[in-house]
């Protein structure tokens, strides 16, 4: 399968952006997005492609969907960072945990982001990439609270028993009407 390229016109240095991810119509879209915003976007299916299209043009910024066939995310990484150190990298996933934000660090990947992330969103992350100081020691400014962590864990062990809620209380550790009562409330503010 070829990617899919959007392009900007020769005489534009425009960045170029490589979107990796299994989900054609958010590749789509998230493609169009960064076009309006003037980039040039290519989007790919899966992570040899991604390798491939790496390996040919360099992009400037790689967003990664961490489960994808074959090759997930957290492999294609480190692969992405041998083939050229300075790219940025950000995770994008639906299935966001601490310990696989720590686990996408750890592999090379510059930054996480919980799906649905738009393209300002994408933007931002990446624009702070580019100003960061290195080896700043600054603390963030803020952090996810522990109610709304708690809540987005519950969320992926729920989605990870296919809804099944008894199954999922089971695997917390607390009663289903706990849970249940606790997903029946707002998630917590960041």
């Amino acid at each position: 399968m070829a990617p899919l390229t959007t392009h900007m016109p020769p005489f534009e240095e425009a960045p170029l952006a490589l979107i990796v991810d299994d989900d054609e119509p958010f590749r789509n879209r998230l493609c169009r997005a960064l076009t309006e915003r003037h980039w040039e976007a290519s989007a790919v299916a899966s992570a040899e492609e991604a390798i491939r299209f790496a390996g040919d043009r360099s992009p400037d910024l790689v967003l990664v969907d961490l489960r994808m066939p074959g090759a997930g995310g957290l492999d294609l990484i480190p692969q992405l960072r041998a083939i050229d150190s300075s790219m940025a990298i950000i995770v994008l996933t639906g299935y966001g945990s601490i310990p696989t934000a720590i686990s996408a660090m750890k592999r090379g990947a510059d930054h996480y982001l919980s799906k649905p992330a738009d393209a300002d969103q994408i933007l931002s992350a990446y624009e702070s990439l580019r100003t960061a100081a290195p080896e700043s020691s600054e603390f963030p400014d803020s952090v996810p609270s522990l109610a709304r962590v708690e809540w987005e864990h519950m969320q992926r062990v729920i989605s990870d028993c296919g809804g099944n809620i008894s199954q999922a209380a089971r695997l917390l550790g607390i009663h289903r009407r706990s849970l249940q009562r606790k997903l029946s409330k707002y998630p917590p503010a960041r």
